[in-house]
């Protein structure tokens, strides 16, 4: 007798007898075979459940008296059993031995899958290790990362929580704050313990795989220490518990997610309950669990009562009690869980021993291809055709074993609290494992009710979540969910929260301010648009301008003494390649490209060196007319005729042409995306292929200034009274000055401002020249034509 009657386990017990009733009226399932049963009561001990299974797998349990003609044992195919993941591995260990089939509807430790130690075991409830990965889908779901786990300290919870620690931690999705064990009766000082660590923890969300009995404890010192603000995510073994959904826990409880077993309907099972009737079960060989029942479901005793029973008011049972009468537990079919699996678990025993039924001797499955028949049934020949057992259930549920499990599938559960302070538990989706989706959860997240004020889902994590820009950096000694959000490098950007590593720009691209996208770099060149570069046209096309004046003027005046004094042909070929220095600026300005790079350096060569070559043979003629006005020197000036004076002009030029050429040929500059000086920037530049030929192309342009100021400064006496051998001198001053500052000012220069600084120099030595030259000049003639005369050229006087 056990301590007290356990109405949901007779409901259950009560599903077996009806399967196995209503497979007995099947005529096409197990045809001319009956299948009998016997009950034993474990009574949640586990010697007691121990014990009565060896009794049933060695046949040593009491003769059963069927009718007239069946008596004696028959035959244990199959154990339905046991509730407990404890008791099961016990019972199962030893029936293993003798390879009789076990099918258990509640027991679901992930350790029970082991085929090497338990080869009989089966199931009709799905593994925790299904349910532990249903747990974190849920977890996943909701983006909570940061939980805490309460467990049982048995078999079921202890090797739940190793399989959690280890998928969790497989699968990256969330970390445990705390894993704590609950204790076995009510310890008051651990329970105080482990609420303290749930109070203090920063985790929203406690999972727990524990009995209600464990939770009653728990559950009390929640209430005692007012912990709220908890989400609750639960297994199956107190999801539908009634016990704890009362008024007193229910501000605490509410929300509550629960993993459920698969819930199914039983027709015709409610008709059977209503049969039971003591003076029918009540027979000589006994069936006192009906009894109890009755006792239990009336409030009365049958005769003869415990004394002081009667005089204390109690009834007596009379066995014509109605069950309709009675509002009981016992007749509620709408949430058949357990007994869904009690129901499925006795059909697969009787579609295993129809299908072994059905061999065709001579192609069986066993030795020399023979069947196994009733007479010679062995428990083992029956466990083979358990494994390949798949049939379908009236409800619709497919019923199969992979090592032993069946094919899981849970209802996911929450605890609404109704205006009214009652509690209604719905389903509110389901996990299932497919063959071609994996494992796969449905949710109804509008049906959830959250026991939050805003009514949303809470948030779990142990760290705050690392917006686009930042990436998360582990804490030191902390675990993979805690961690800090660092901003991403320069450079690099992510557009998503929570990124472990952020991601590099494109070559072209840089990282936005935020650092959350990329933005195209910032392209840098000496532009028309900028104003430096409208600066530095504008001057460009001033002195472009000056030159023409300047030309125009010689031309118009071009038979005056000063125009024809200072060698006309060579001033107009020195304005004109004036004007070409002054234009060649520009190829420096705007976007490089390829022509322009091979282009700015070769036409600012070629015309610097046809202004130097100008300016140094009227050097050379002036050096040439004070040799001629010494005696003797006469000789001089026939070497200095129009015609050597252009051939001078032009084998200097050709020269500087020849050096372009073989630099454009051997080496030739070439544009260039630049990186170097900003990362956030493209400078677009002309890259000068050799460095040895800009050095021979600007040291010949220097060696002939050189040599122009050299045979200047030496004749920079002639006694004319105007003397261009002094603004000749003049002129090479300030155009050596310039381009002897420009080389560590370029070498110096960055990107668009080595440009700049080109630019600046060329304009700076052409303006120079023209100003040095030809502004004397243009004085005389435009401003003082007085003394633009042969005489005052000469220094004979001037007329007036």
């Amino acid at each position: 007798m056990c301590h007290r009657f356990d109405i949901l386990g007779f409901r259950q017990a009560q599903t077996m007898a009806f399967a196995i009733d209503e497979i007995n009226r099947d005529s096409n399932l197990l045809s001319n075979v009956t299948l009998g049963y016997s009950l034993f009561d474990n009574c949640l001990n586990l010697a007691i459940g121990f014990r009565a299974a060896l009794s049933l797998a060695s046949g040593q349990e009491k003769q059963i008296v069927l009718d007239d003609v069946c008596d004696g044992s028959p035959p244990v195919l199959g154990i339905v059993g046991d509730s407990s993941s404890t008791r099961s591995i016990a019972i199962s260990t030893v029936l293993g031995l003798y390879r009789v089939p076990m099918v258990s509807y509640f027991a679901t430790c992930s350790c029970l899958s082991d085929r090497q130690k338990y080869p009989s075991f089966f199931r009709t409830i799905p593994s925790d290790a299904f349910q532990v990965r249903a747990m974190i889908q849920i977890l996943r779901h909701f983006n909570w990362t940061w939980a805490g786990l309460l467990v049982s300290d048995d078999d079921y919870g202890l090797h739940v929580a190793q399989s959690f620690q280890s998928d969790l931690s497989l699968s990256g999705e969330g970390c445990l704050a705390y894993l704590e064990v609950l204790p076995w009766g009510n310890d008051e000082a651990e329970l105080r313990r482990i609420v303290d660590v749930m109070k203090k923890s920063t985790a929203r969300v406690v999972i727990v795989f524990a009995l209600q009995n464990h939770m009653i404890n728990l559950m009390e010192e929640v209430v005692r220490q007012n912990v709220i603000g908890l989400q609750w995510l639960v297994s199956e073994a107190w999801t539908a518990a009634v016990v704890l959904q009362t008024r007193h826990l229910m501000p605490y409880l509410g929300g509550t997610l629960g993993i459920a077993i698969r819930r199914g309907e039983i027709a015709g099972l409610r008709e059977f309950l209503l049969k039971i009737r003591p003076e029918i079960h009540h027979s000589y060989y006994g069936n006192s669990v009906v009894n109890q029942f009755w006792e239990f479901a009336f409030l009365c005793r049958f005769a003869p009562p415990s004394a002081g029973w009667v005089e204390a008011g109690g009834a007596l049972c009379t066995g014509q009690e109605n069950l309709a009468d009675v509002e009981t537990e016992f007749l509620d079919i709408t949430n058949l869980r357990p007994e869904y699996n009690v129901y499925k678990a006795v059909y697969a025993l009787a579609y295993a021993l129809d299908n072994m039924l059905q061999c065709e001797p001579g192609r069986g499955p066993f030795r020399e291809n023979s069947c196994a028949t009733l007479e010679t049934l062995e428990p083992w020949q029956l466990l083979y055709y358990l494994e390949k057992v798949n049939f379908t259930t009236p409800f619709g549920d497919q019923v199969s074993f992979e090592n032993g499990d069946a094919l899981p599938i849970y209802d996911v559960m929450n605890w609404c609290l109704l205006p009214d302070g009652s509690t209604m538990v719905q389903t509110v989706g389901e996990v299932k494992r497919s063959a071609h989706k994996g494992e796969e959860l449905t949710l109804n997240e509008d049906k959830i009710f959250w026991n939050f004020e805003n009514q949303t889902p809470p948030r779990s994590a142990c760290s705050k979540s690392c917006p686009p820009g930042t990436h998360m950096v582990r804490k030191k000694g902390k675990p993979v969910c805690c961690f800090d959000c660092i901003p991403c490098s320069a450079g690099k950007f992510s557009n998503t929260t929570d990124t472990l590593e952020c991601t590099s720009c494109p070559e072209d691209f840089w990282s936005s301010p935020q650092r959350d996208h990329c933005v195209s770099k910032k392209i840098e060149f000496l532009s028309y648009h900028e104003p430096l570069g409208i600066c530095f046209t504008a001057a460009s096309l001033l002195g472009t301008f000056c030159s023409a004046v300047v030309l125009v003027i010689f031309i118009y005046h071009r038979k005056t003494p000063v125009v024809r004094a200072n060698n006309s042909e060579l001033s107009f070929q020195l304005l004109v390649s004036l004007k070409l220095c002054f234009l060649c600026s520009l190829l420096f300005i705007g976007r490089p490209r390829l022509w322009t790079c091979q282009l700015r350096h070769a036409v600012f060569g070629i015309s610097f060196v046809l202004c130097v070559s100008c300016i140094l043979v009227k050097t050379m003629v002036v050096f040439a007319v004070f040799k001629a006005s010494k005696p003797g020197g006469g000789a001089s000036l026939k070497w200095f005729g129009i015609v050597q004076q252009r051939g001078t002009v032009l084998i200097f030029t050709s020269v500087q042409a020849a050096i372009c050429t073989a630099w454009l040929v051997s080496s030739s500059p070439a544009s260039h995306k630049n990186t170097k000086y900003h990362n956030d920037k493209i400078i677009y530049e002309c890259v000068i292929g050799s460095t040895a030929g800009l050095a021979v192309l600007l040291g010949y342009i220097g060696l002939l200034a050189i040599l122009s100021f050299l045979i200047a400064f030496l004749v920079r006496n002639l006694p004319d009274n105007f003397n261009e051998a002094k603004l000749i001198t003049f002129s090479m001053l300030i155009f050596c000055a310039v381009w002897v500052a420009f080389v560590p000012a370029y070498v110096s220069s960055p990107g668009k401002y080595a440009d700049a600084v080109e630019v600046f120099a060329i304009l700076a030595s052409s303006f120079g020249l023209l100003v040095a030259l030809f502004g004397p000049k243009c004085y005389i003639i435009l401003m003082r034509p007085e003394i633009n005369t042969k005489k005052a050229i000469m220094g004979r006087g001037i007329e007036s």
